[in-house]
């Protein structure tokens, strides 16, 4: 990877046409990079939920009348009937029957999972934010120069 003074001096040999086309890429790529993080980090919180209340079915007897999800705002009275295994929901509208301790696995992997690439992505984002501050400091350096330049003739 390029030090910071070497990528400066390669930008700087652009034009400022080229380094606003550039800018609004890398621009980009930050935001897109956020959006990721953003749902990352929800998917995480979400796997989370569901481990605590794997954790918290997992000390309910069975018989216990409770409320079942059916949305996200949406719940049906129903009696717990069988605490030792779990629908997992694996995604795209698909469930798989688990044990629940092999439930609460699946989820503390995930999270993990989710943790690892977090971190992983936040390195890159941090990169590409560093990459676009340094465009801009040449661009805006370019437009200064080519401001004086005007004012002089």
């Amino acid at each position: 990877m390029a030090t910071p003074e070497a990528m400066v001096e390669e930008i700087s040999k652009l034009s400022v046409d080229q380094l606003r086309q550039v800018k609004e890429q890398v621009d980009g790529e930050v935001s897109v990079l956020q959006d990721s993080l953003t749902n990352i980090r929800t998917a995480a919180n979400r796997f989370e939920m569901a481990n605590k209340a794997l954790k918290m079915l997992s000390q309910q007897p069975p018989g216990k009348k409770m409320l079942v999800p059916l949305t996200a705002s949406l719940y049906a009275s129903g009696t717990l009937a069988n605490t030792d295994n779990v629908l997992v929901d694996v995604g795209t509208g698909y469930f798989i029957e688990k044990s629940l301790p092999d439930g609460k696995d699946y989820c503390e992997r995930k999270i993990t999972f989710l943790k690892e690439n977090h971190q992983k992505l936040v390195e890159v984002a941090n990169g590409k934010q560093n990459a676009a501050e340094q465009i801009n400091m040449v661009l805006q350096a370019k437009m200064r120069a080519a401001g004086a330049q005007a004012q002089r003739t």
